[in-house]
């Protein structure tokens, strides 16, 4: 019995607790007739925001190009530096009164129209060209730190001479650009950086007055070839370059203005890449032109081209062949873009001034503006100063007329 009434008790209690449970289900159903306001559970802590990278800060960094035309050497030029006691030759007199204007500049360019050859086949002027390597100390001394060596004087000395031309300047850390000692070191292109700024060097001429280059050897001296140009501008600007500089040896012989080839050359190799083109060979000023391009992408930029910058140092006497200009082109980078813009352009003219001291004939470049304005140079007659104001308008009319 006991062991029944504890199964009853067991039965009844189940029943109960199964009533209950259901009881409970209809209750809880019954108040939910109609939908409670859902509340969403906040996390328990907030998302933090990844920090911002900080922004790098702008800023602009300037390099000033200096250009001049042709350094001559013609057989006055090179007896005037010579000291018979020490048997010795000097030329920093040559640069001394634009040595300060020369050595403002990052980079400072010229265009070597003589054979640094060595005395082995004599010191030589017109018509074939060989100096004392001394003059490249000069040149180093009044701050040039590049000289274009592809001219119609590049064989002088055949292909020894260039050779030993291109040695001598690497000695005293001067970039030669335009000619080659192989045909590995032709196809590289100068790059020099200043302040951030990397600018590409190239040089051509139309010729080597007739000297034949050496068969299989076209890499000594860089031809001028319209498509062979732009294929290095392109190379350039594939290597990094920023800006690139392209050097011209050519146009007609003392005439002032360009010819229709120069400037149609000139035109494709800007609308090809150049930036800035550098003109020599005619031995007097050709003015200077600033261009506006559109790319293909709609944005525009802005290159100069100087036709000729004229003699920078010679022996000639012709009308305007002693008027030269140290051509100056300022260029900006800007950051963080990279983005480049040529800020300014300018051409300050230069005449040569050939003088008799200690027995002998002795040359100086001076810088028209400068002198003129100074009145104090103490190699100078008042009937100087005359010819020079007169130079000094005229040149600074001239070289500008192209832009008007």
């Amino acid at each position: 019995m006991i062991i029944w009434i504890d199964k009853f008790i067991n039965f009844e209690y189940k029943k109960l607790i199964r009533f209950i449970s259901l009881s409970g289900i209809l209750f809880i159903s019954s108040c939910n007739i109609y939908p409670e306001t859902k509340t969403e559970k906040l996390p328990e802590t907030l998302p933090v925001e990844s920090p911002r990278s900080p922004q790098p800060t702008p800023y602009v960094t300037e390099a000033k190009l200096i250009a001049v035309g042709d350094i001559m050497m013609h057989g006055m030029q090179i007896k005037s530096g010579y000291n018979s006691q020490t048997k010795t030759y000097s030329y920093q007199s040559f640069f001394t009164e634009v040595k300060d204007i020369l050595s403002a500049g990052d980079w400072v360019i010229g265009n070597l129209e003589t054979t640094l050859a060595g005395p082995e086949s004599g010191y030589t002027g017109y018509p074939l060209f060989n100096a004392p390597a001394t003059l490249a100390d000069a040149i180093k001394w009044a701050g040039f730190n590049i000289l274009t060596t592809a001219n119609n004087h590049s064989l002088d000395r055949r292909e020894k001479g260039l050779l030993k031309t291109l040695e001598n300047l690497r000695d005293r850390d001067i970039y030669p650009v335009g000619t080659a000692a192989s045909l590995a070191e032709s196809q590289e292109i100068l790059i020099v950086e200043k302040n951030e700024i990397l600018m590409a060097f190239l040089a051509y001429t139309y010729g080597t007055n007739g000297i034949p280059i050496p068969q299989g050897k076209d890499y000594l001296v860089n031809l001028i070839d319209e498509q062979k140009i732009i294929q290095d501008i392109t190379r350039a600007r594939e290597k990094g370059a920023d800006i690139v500089t392209v050097s011209l040896h050519f146009g007609a012989e003392y005439q002032r203005l360009p010819n229709t080839q120069q400037k149609q050359l000139v035109e494709n190799l800007v609308n090809g890449g150049a930036d800035i083109i550098l003109g020599s060979h005619p031995h007097v000023v050709q003015p200077y032109k600033i261009f506006q391009i559109t790319e293909e992408s709609g944005d525009t930029r802005q290159a100069v081209a100087i036709y000729s910058m004229g003699n920078f140092i010679s022996n000639q006497t012709k009308k305007y062949t002693k008027l030269g200009v140290i051509f100056q082109v300022n260029i900006q980078k800007s950051f963080p873009e990279e983005t480049i813009e040529i800020s300014g352009v300018e051409a300050l003219p230069t005449w040569v001034h050939r003088y008799r001291k200690n027995g002998k004939l002795n040359f100086r470049v001076l810088p028209l503006e400068e002198v003129v304005n100074a009145k104090n140079d103490s190699l100078l007659k008042s009937r100087d100063y005359l010819l020079l104001e007169k130079y000094l308008t005229q040149m600074n009319s001239h070289i500008n007329s192209l832009n008007k």
